[in-house]
């Protein structure tokens, strides 16, 4: 068998049980070495491909995609330092438990470590980043049934033990090109290797009934619900909380500020309501039931480490796994957050539990909620753009969030409301790299995305802004534009002004307006809360990229968040809440 056929089959055998096995999307970084995946790829009528330049940002793209749909994604390149571009995006997705099946190109193994040109050590590059790596055989005669052992295996690593990104490294010999005029391609009757059967994770019965046993005597429980994109989630933990009478502190990720489930439960202003100390002391309870991701509040990690001693801790996952950053003395219970909430529901008594605990929490989030949401006195600032986004954001969308401070004003400013919102960030690794590209990669579902995010994130992912262009993905980005890092201001290096500027808080000094007119998207830089609002409600009537900036003070930023927090410190003193 010549070499052609030989790659032929190999490759088309190849890409056909990931599609087989339900991989629907790959994003494609263009090079030579990659060519036959690539073109086989592009081949294959069960599967959409996209082709980004910027390997860097097509590999968030891909992120996007895979976190937004929770489904293996794939994402192809040649050889040489194109893989090390997908590192951060490879980094996040490991860290954010999200799907990737990386596909590098290779030089044939005689051509390694020899000089040969854009050749590098391939060989488990992304090191402890990947639930599994394979450096693949080169193509041979009869090896194709060994290349979709290898594609439906790299679709199940991906899944577990977590999900997870995999690196199979592809060697190919040239000539690279396929002959797709071959016969007997693609799926052979009874060549496809099954797709595996996963069951649900749960607990025992007499498991379930000894939770309840311990937990439904103490009157004070907590549930926490961190980042998770389970949207099945919302349902079953709040009439848990509802049947156990507890208050729920719902992280802006954790899918449950929004959608149409009871809410009556849900805290939404608790890390407001935890920069005071005395609330942090009034309101200890006797044990905390958490669910998906450490919140991201600070206030409440540095509460729990505070309580560690006096409070008990659960942690539910439905992967092994030690997310626990606080360092408590947590108990971790390995099994189906959703079906754990189904099991101790019913085995506890229907209708809503009402008492004092509650009613202590659901009061302080009331008067903290009116406190945050008082019409704003001051010019544009970055809490309530966050309000007015709210307000605007089309029913059956997407909001993208950026790191540092825009995903911490969604946290104080973003109140539960009955959209069908999907609220998403990029914090496993919690970087600002590759925003702008994995917020597009959500936006490929159809459901109309906003991505609100900073200057400096806005800088760092540019060319992701050339997929947006390429493809007419419609796509608002709300830019808070305080010229520089406003985190950092929060920190003790403000105190050192002879190098904060520079060091830490890195003006960008840019006209976004020609960048974006660049791209081809409508830019709007605003300066009054009516033409906000005015252009966001425009920008969805938009079928391409609109950019809206919003300039706002980096000096006023910090003193405006803590007159917030005093005020609401204040008011619950005066309402006597104890």
């Amino acid at each position: 068998m010549e070499h052609v056929e030989t790659l032929t089959r190999y490759v088309t055998h190849f890409v056909d049980q990931l599609v087989y096995s339900g991989v629907e999307h790959v994003v494609i970084s263009p090079g030579s070495r990659s060519t036959p995946l690539a073109m086989t790829f592009a081949e294959h009528n069960g599967i959409e491909h996209w082709v980004h330049l910027d390997e860097r940002s097509a590999a968030f793209f891909a992120l996007g995609m895979a976190k937004e749909q929770q489904k293996p994604v794939a994402l192809v390149c040649t050889s040489g330092t194109a893989a090390a571009n997908y590192y951060p995006a490879v980094v996040e997705a490991y860290y954010s438990r999200v799907p990737l099946l990386v596909l590098t190109a290779d030089r044939p193994h005689e051509l390694r470590d020899v000089g040969a040109p854009q050749a590098i050590n391939q060989i488990k590059m992304f090191g402890n980043y990947v639930n599994w790596y394979q450096d693949l055989a080169l193509p041979e005669p009869g090896l194709h049934m060994y290349a979709r052992r290898q594609a439906a295996r790299a679709v199940d690593e991906s899944l577990a033990p977590h999900p997870a990104p995999v690196h199979l490294n592809l060697p190919f010999r040239e000539p690279l090109i396929p002959d797709f005029s071959l016969p007997g391609l693609w799926r052979e009757e009874g060549k496809v290797i099954p797709r595996s059967s996963k069951g649900i994770n749960s607990l025992s019965a007499e498991q379930a009934e000894s939770f309840i046993e311990r937990c439904k005597p103490l009157k004070r429980g907590l549930i926490v619900v961190g980042p998770q994109m389970d949207e099945n989630l919302a349902d079953e933990v709040t009439r848990l909380a509802s049947r156990l009478g507890v208050p729920v502190l719902a992280d802006p990720l954790s899918q449950l500020r929004t959608g149409d489930h009871d809410k009556r439960n849900i805290i939404e202003n608790y890390d407001a309501l935890l920069k005071s100390e005395t609330i942090q002391e009034q309101a200890v309870p006797d044990y905390i039931l958490r669910f998906g991701a450490m919140p991201i509040s600070k206030a409440y990690l540095k509460w729990v480490q505070r309580n560690e001693d006096t409070v008990d801790h659960y942690i539910v996952d439905s992967h092994q796994s030690y997310r626990e950053p606080a360092g408590i003395a947590a108990q971790f219970i390995e099994t189906d957050p959703v079906e754990f909430c189904r099991q101790l529901s019913s085995q506890l008594p229907e209708g809503d539990e009402r008492n004092e605990w509650l009613s202590l929490w659901q009061g302080m989030n009331k008067t903290a909620k009116d406190e945050m949401l008082k019409e704003p006195e001051d010019p544009l600032n970055e809490g309530h753009a966050v309000v007015f986004l709210a307000d605007a954001l089309p029913e059956r969308s997407n909001l993208f969030v950026g790191n540092s401070m825009p995903i911490r004003d969604v946290d104080s400013f973003f109140m539960a409301t009955p959209k069908d919102v999907r609220v998403m960030a990029n914090r496993g690794a919690n970087g600002i790299d590759g925003v702008v590209s994995t917020a597009l990669g959500s936006a490929i579902s159809g459901r109309r995305t906003t991505l609100l995010l900073g200057d400096v994130s806005f800088f760092h992912d540019l060319n992701g802004l050339w997929m947006a262009k390429s493809k007419n993905i419609p796509l608002t980005i709300v830019v808070i534009n305080n010229n520089g890092g406003g985190i950092f201001s929060y920190l003790p290096q403000v105190n050192h002004p002879d190098h904060f500027e520079e060091l830490f808080g890195t003006p960008v000094n840019i006209d976004f307006a020609q960048t974006v007119g660049m791209y081809g998207g409508i830019h709007t830089k605003v300066d009054s809360w009516d033409a906000y609002r005015k252009a966001l409600m425009e920008s969805y009537t938009d079928e391409g990229l609109s950019v809206i900036e919003v300039v706002t003070n980096r000096e006023d930023h910090v003193a405006f968040h803590k007159q917030k927090w005093k005020s609401v410190e204040e008011a619950i003193s005066n309402r006597g809440v104890d």
